[in-house]
């Protein structure tokens, strides 16, 4: 609820600055006043995106900022994901494999329009495989993510 209090204050200090009351935001933005309450005194948890943007176009303010302070947009920093085991390579590669023959085959795959991988250049085949390739391998490292409820999450 940290994150509430200070996105609420924050959205009051902006409100105060144009020098709107709750009810005139609530007219501008089209959010009721009495969530806009709750949403400054931290009442409620941080609201939701599209609330978010109806705010930020009332207060004349940048979204992305707002979106930001709610917590929604990080500092670019990427979580750190779990390294991949033996076992986790084996699983991906065994996976590729299958994926890539059905681009050949055309079977089990929407394999781009009727055209099996065989008809694609060599560059263009090399890189299709290394897309699907990396993209098992970040699906791979982000099932194995610890996951813990929101409500057990310290902030």
């Amino acid at each position: 609820m940290a994150k509430a209090k200070q996105f609420g204050s924050y959205i009051r200090q902006l409100r105060e600055k144009k020098g709107y009351t709750v009810n005139q935001l609530s007219l501008y933005s089209g959010v009721s006043s009495a969530q806009i309450s709750r949403i400054e005194n931290g009442l409620r948890g941080v609201p939701k995106p599209e609330t978010i943007k109806k705010l930020s176009e009332a207060l004349g303010h940048p979204y992305e900022d707002l979106m930001q302070a709610a917590g929604y947009l990080g500092n670019n920093e990427q979580p750190e994901l779990p390294e991949l085991t033996e076992k986790d390579e084996r699983d991906i590669q065994k996976e590729l494999e299958k994926i890539i023959n059905g681009l050949k085959t055309g079977s089990g795959f929407a394999a781009f329009g009727g055209m099996d991988i065989n008809e694609l250049d060599e560059e263009d085949r090399e890189l299709l495989i290394a897309s699907l390739e990396n993209s098992l391998r970040l699906a791979k490292r982000i099932a194995k993510q610890k996951f813990t409820p929101k409500k057990y999450r310290k902030e």
